[in-house]
């Protein structure tokens, strides 16, 4: 019986992620990865989680920079969608990738109620503001879906607290 496991991710995947995802799939295990188009990013909780990882440069960067216009937040959804197919196509993992509006949550919601899905992933990077109050992506989607969630982090083999 073929598992689907639905993919929400902030990063293209990476080796790590892969490595990750693997472990969860099992034979003929197919993988639906989606890929918002962040245009409505909060600046301040951005700022304050470059801080907590002691990254100064980028929380002011990012910043002065403000929000992404449309066609910025389209062209790097694309970039990802584009790593992100590379990385499947190399490895052992079957599955599809799609870039979804810039209100994550729902377009995982809407996916997993459109589509016949046995687990759902949100694969991020930490977000210390998000992840201390549970109001991450992946404890939204948990309250929203009702059944469990699983919270990697991009590039680690880290578990997020959903």
């Amino acid at each position: 019986m073929t598992e689907t496991i639905v993919v929400l991710t902030e990063e293209p995947l990476n080796s790590a992620d892969l490595r990750n995802l693997e472990l969860l799939a099992s034979e003929g295990t197919m993988f639906n990865v989606l890929i918002p188009e962040d245009t409505k990013r909060n600046l301040v909780l951005d700022f304050l989680d470059n801080l907590s990882l002691l990254d100064v440069a980028a929380a002011f960067r990012e910043l002065l920079h403000g929000q992404p216009s449309a066609d910025e937040a389209k062209t790097e959804a694309e970039e990802a969608k584009r790593l992100s197919i590379e990385a499947l196509a190399g490895s052992r993992l079957a599955g599809t990738v799609e870039i979804v509006g810039d209100d994550a949550v729902s377009a995982l919601v809407d996916h997993v109620r459109r589509h016949p899905v046995d687990r759902a992933v949100v694969i991020t990077t930490p977000h210390a503001v998000e992840d201390t109050f549970h109001t991450d992506w992946a404890n939204r989607a948990q309250d929203k879906l009702g059944i469990p969630v699983l919270h990697l982090y991009s590039g680690s083999g880290y578990i997020g607290d959903s």
